[in-house]
């Protein structure tokens, strides 16, 4: 590990910082004597999130960035650059969309582009930018929030969970190849946190308010997550799993996969009948 903890006075980007755990990890960051670079689709949530950084003390950028493309993560990472003066050493790579309600086939294939765009494609850009600078570096780190729902894969959930699945694959992939190097890898796996994901995602109406409510009943707060994934990157570890049912989940999966999956089945038609 790097002489200094990886989260402490960082010059960092975190993408999807307009809200939920984006704008948990640049408070965070802002909080622990960084430099945040936050960026958004939205232009207007970005600046909310920069300018409650300043009003608090703190330094702050707002850019506009939609992930999906990768012209625009070459856009953000220059004007970060530009902005701090220094190289980048903390990259937050969490913005993401919630999509949900469907079967396999029975979701638009645009819906399958949409997803992967941003909860894959946009994580696969940030670390194809912002890797090859950070391993020059040789030191700092790379967080990418993935989901318990890549490997819970609970039914009627397929574009989301395999995106998921995809950036916990790639995160590991990364960890192995940062080995050595001073570059820290942490990846993200949160079940329930108090997000507006099912508000604004393409979920049908009575699970997005399930899933609202689940949020609210039991999900962690963006800072709370914030707090333990920057705490475990300076620790050196690639797996956060935030909550106890998403290491239940993952411990059932491994020990039990048959028995796992068929009880997954049988709930998630359950739900369905019942509309949430």
């Amino acid at each position: 590990m790097s002489r200094k903890k990886r989260s402490a006075a960082a010059c960092a980007v975190v993408t999807g910082a307009g809200s939920g755990i984006g704008r948990g990890f640049a408070l965070e960051l802002a909080a622990r004597g960084g430099r945040v670079v936050c960026s958004d689709i939205k232009l207007e949530t970005a600046r909310q999130t920069a300018d409650e950084i300043v009003a608090k003390g703190g330094r702050a950028l707002a850019v506009q960035c939609d992930v999906s493309e990768l012209a625009n993560v070459e856009s953000l990472a220059g004007q970060a650059e530009d902005w701090l003066g220094d190289p980048v050493d903390l990259v937050v790579n969490n913005a993401g969309v919630g999509i949900g309600g469907h079967n396999i086939g029975e979701f638009p294939i645009e819906d399958w582009h949409w997803t992967m765009g941003v909860n894959l494609w946009g994580v696969i850009h940030g670390c194809h930018v912002f890797a090859p600078k950070l391993r020059i570096l040789r030191r700092g780190g790379i967080i990418n929030v993935a989901s318990a729902a890549g490997f819970a894969a609970a039914p009627g959930m397929g574009p989301y969970n395999a995106s998921k699945a995809a950036v916990l694959a790639l995160s590991e992939t990364l960890a192995a190849e940062m080995a050595g190097t001073g570059v820290g890898v942490t990846v993200l796996c949160p079940t329930f946190v108090k997000t507006n994901i099912a508000r604004d995602g393409r979920i049908p109406e009575a699970q997005s308010r399930l899933a609202q409510r689940l949020m609210a009943l039991s999900g962690w707060s963006p800072e709370q997550v914030g707090r333990l994934t920057l705490d475990a990157l300076d620790h050196g570890k690639l797996y956060v799993l935030p909550q106890f049912d998403a290491r239940l989940v993952w411990r059932l999966k491994r020990y039990a996969p048959v028995s796992y999956n068929r009880g997954s089945g049988l709930i998630g038609r359950l739900v369905a009948r019942t509309g949430g």
